[in-house]
């Protein structure tokens, strides 16, 4: 099976991302270390919390230049909820610049009367690249679990994924481009449909390990 790292750096609910690569039939490996993650087969960036204190703890573990050479090198990587905002240049919640991997920002959601903030709960995504193979065998517009108050604006819209409406906004949802993946919802809560994007990711992987 192949061994995919998930990063540590005290930002992520590692137990249930765990749980869910190995129902995926990979072999999840907790790290901070920039070697191992140079060695596994693919990488997972989960995330909860804050903007600021994410990019800081990176940072002082020095896995900020390792993360950037992994996905430059082509290495399958899937960040999850705040793994995907951080990828971004700035944030509307903080000040700290981000990793400036994928050029945009990350934006609140706009106060509305009647609209709750965070977006907590089951949504539909409407797949903006429905042949991307994380969405394969996914039924159409898919729910799945949200959790944020912060979604993230791509300078390209070409590499946004998939969306999701609430309220009035329709916001970034996903994002891919190339080896290159990540989520604003949590596919290990997500039930079968998050299952299957996750068996969908370890299978990438798999394809490119033993091609």
């Amino acid at each position: 099976m192949p061994v995919i790292a998930v990063v540590d750096y005290d930002m992520g609910n590692l137990h249930s991302v765990c749980k869910g690569l190995e129902k995926a039939g990979a072999t999840p490996h907790v790290t901070h270390c920039s070697q191992e993650l140079a060695k596994a087969d693919a990488i997972v960036l989960p995330g909860v919390g804050a903007f600021d204190p994410a990019v800081q703890h990176l940072r002082s573990r020095g896995l900020e230049q390792p993360i950037k050479d992994a996905i430059a090198s082509g290495k399958p990587f899937l960040g999850i909820c705040l793994g995907l905002q951080i990828l971004f240049e700035s944030s509307a919640e903080g000040t700290l610049p981000g990793l400036g991997i994928v050029p945009g920002k990350v934006c609140r959601f706009r106060s509305q009367p009647g609209l709750t903030i965070p977006h907590m709960g089951w949504n539909q995504l409407q797949l903006t690249q429905p042949k991307s193979p994380l969405w394969e065998h996914l039924p159409i517009d898919p729910w799945v679990y949200f959790v944020h108050s912060f979604y993230v604006e791509p300078t390209n819209p070409q590499v946004r994924a998939a969306t999701v409406t609430h309220g009035d906004q329709t916001v970034t949802a996903a994002i891919a481009h190339d080896n290159l993946m990540a989520v604003q919802f949590h596919p290990e809560k997500s039930s079968n449909v998050g299952l299957q994007i996750l068996s969908n990711f370890v299978a990438q992987v798999h394809e490119k390990v033993f091609a």
